[in-house]
């Protein structure tokens, strides 16, 4: 997009600026431009018109939420005490704790999330070097309150009232790691993390980000159900990413425009688990045998891909953040009573025979208003052949975050 003197950011999610040739992350797939030069004082001084166009030409959704967002920014009447610039409400009002702030997802998830005009404050826990995280991000002059927790006696306290909980936190796989070492370490960071907002934040949605996520959730549930209170609708697997990897790389391969694409991705989050619908592609599109392939290869092992570009120093963290940034945004616009809201999430499900899949939901105030279990209806042979061969391995991994808990009741 051409650089011009007016500023754009994003309404209801991560604020974008453009302004004077200094472009920023526009990070919503509609933004709202504002094309005179009158000032927004009391906003991060940006400039501010009396026109309002919608362009949808950002990242994080797709066409239809595009779409959908230019409905619903309807001028409202402005109420008493509500701040209102040419009638567009932006109310921070969301309180957002990531529980491993200080890690390679949690500092950039962070940076994302400060961004968002709907986040009132941003709590940032982690066991150490979290201080220095959040006295950074604390300058940047967005609505949010950055507060920083560090170790397990101010947990309670970061997740107090809070609206959103991200669980980043845990450990990457390393040389030498084998998955039953990886899945030791990360299931009791997960367990423990969860178990303190049950006690603090019952009623908050929390996304599980922590590896590997086809048995972390379970493990979230097994800890909320001990605890009593298990809400089925407000607990997420964020698989996201194989949603954004899906649609750049079926963009890249048949030279589309990416904010048009969108490729639904089912199953779980890890090697085959995961399935990308390339027969459901927005737009249409065909697709040789050996491409589907070719691309459904290439997403599963996306991970590896970016383990080895990196040399051993690092795995997908700003990736992954970027898309658990957009799982947030989704969630904070639902919570904020946007009627349109769809993401792919892995959740408890009766889609299948499976108790815990992905697939794409609608998300409300509530959480999980619905499944959508169209996008599983008339599939194609390989992608139905997939699907079989999918459950054996995502059913054990499920079977074996339940049986973790189970063996470790949770604290009382």
């Amino acid at each position: 997009m051409a650089t011009t003197s007016a500023a754009t950011f994003s309404i209801g999610s991560t604020v974008s600026f453009r302004s004077r040739g200094s472009p920023l992350l526009q990070t919503k797939p509609s933004a709202v431009r504002f094309a005179s030069q009158n000032s927004l004082a009391s906003f991060s001084g940006l400039k501010a018109g009396t026109s309002v166009n919608c362009d949808s030409e950002s990242s994080f959704l797709g066409k239809e939420s595009s779409a959908a967002l230019r409905g619903s920014i309807a001028l409202k009447a402005q109420k008493p005490n509500q701040r209102s610039y040419y009638g567009l409400q932006l109310q921070a009002s969301y309180k957002v704790a990531i529980l491993g702030a200080a890690g390679g997802i949690g500092q950039p998830l962070a940076l994302l999330v400060k961004m968002s005009p709907l986040v009132s404050a941003l709590n940032l826990y982690d066991i150490a070097n979290v201080k220095g995280v959040a006295a950074d991000l604390s300058h940047c002059n967005t609505p949010s309150q950055v507060l920083d927790f560090t170790g397990p006696d101010e947990l309670g306290n970061c997740l107090k009232g809070v609206n959103v909980v991200v669980i980043p936190a845990g450990v990457p796989r390393k040389p030498g790691m084998t998955r039953d070492d990886l899945f030791n370490i990360n299931a009791n960071i997960v367990k423990t993390l969860v178990e303190a907002a049950a006690d603090n934040c019952p009623d908050a949605f929390i996304h599980i980000i922590s590896n590997p996520v086809n048995s972390t959730v379970p493990i979230a549930a097994e800890v909320l159900k001990q605890k009593g209170v298990y809400d089925p609708k407000k607990l997420f697997g964020v698989t996201t990413l194989d949603v954004v990897r899906a649609n750049t790389f079926v963009a890249q391969k048949k030279n589309l425009k990416l904010i048009d694409v969108d490729v639904p991705v089912i199953g779980g989050h890890a090697g085959i688990t995961i399935l990308p619908l390339l027969s459901k592609t927005k737009p249409s599109v065909s697709f040789t045998d050996e491409e589907v392939e070719e691309l459904t290869a290439r997403i599963q092992n996306a991970g590896t891909e970016v383990v080895e570009a990196k040399a051993g120093a690092g795995s997908a963290t700003l990736s992954m953040a970027y898309a658990a940034a957009r799982f947030v945004e989704s969630s904070l616009r639902a919570l904020d009573g946007d009627g349109d809201v769809y993401e792919c999430s892995y959740v408890q499900s009766d889609l299948t025979d499976l108790p815990f899949f992905a697939s794409r939901i609608k998300l409300g105030r509530k959480g999980i208003e619905a499944l959508i279990p169209s996008d599983l209806q008339g599939l194609s042979e390989y992608e139905e052949k997939a699907l079989e061969a999918l459950k054996p391995e995502l059913k054990a991994s499920i079977e074996k975050g339940i049986a973790f808990v189970q063996k470790q009741p949770v604290t009382a």
